[in-house]
């Protein structure tokens, strides 16, 4: 064969996996910053209260009632706005479904206490015996 059309044996068998470290690396730097935004906003949806500090601020229990009472008193539950009447219709049913149920209520830290305890005793009088109250964590100088 004499026109310069040269058959090549040798075929390239090598993958190069350096651009597929590169874009695998940047997906687990995505994925590790939009998983930190997504549970902040899991914990406390869209309710902005500001909580008091307390130094023994500790974690929550798995699946607790989330209670939360904002600046101008109007009352969430589980993330949505509701009346005293349609708490008590869910604390019935959840306790018949988990009898240990839990509740943490999250409060304004301007509040009055008396509103607090008001919204904690009626909480305990539908049953509900184990009710935190949500802080977060004071620095000790």
């Amino acid at each position: 064969m004499a026109g310069g059309a040269r058959q090549n044996d040798d075929m390239i068998t090598d993958i190069n996996v350096t651009p597929f470290v590169d874009v695998m690396l940047v997906l687990l730097i995505i994925f590790m910053l939009t998983t930190d935004v997504i549970t902040d906003k899991m914990k406390n949806p869209a309710i902005q209260v500001e909580l008091p500090k307390a130094a023994s601020a500790d974690k929550t229990p798995a699946r607790p009632l989330s209670i939360v009472i904002n600046k101008q008193s109007e009352l969430f539950l589980n993330g949505r706005e509701a009346t005293r009447a349609e708490i008590a219709a869910f604390v019935t049913g959840e306790l018949v479904r988990q009898p240990a149920l839990e509740a943490v209520v999250s409060a304004d830290e301007r509040l009055s206490h008396g509103e607090v305890v008001g919204v904690i005793d009626y909480i305990r009088l539908l049953g509900v015996h184990n009710v935190a109250i949500n802080t977060k964590r004071q620095e000790i100088e």
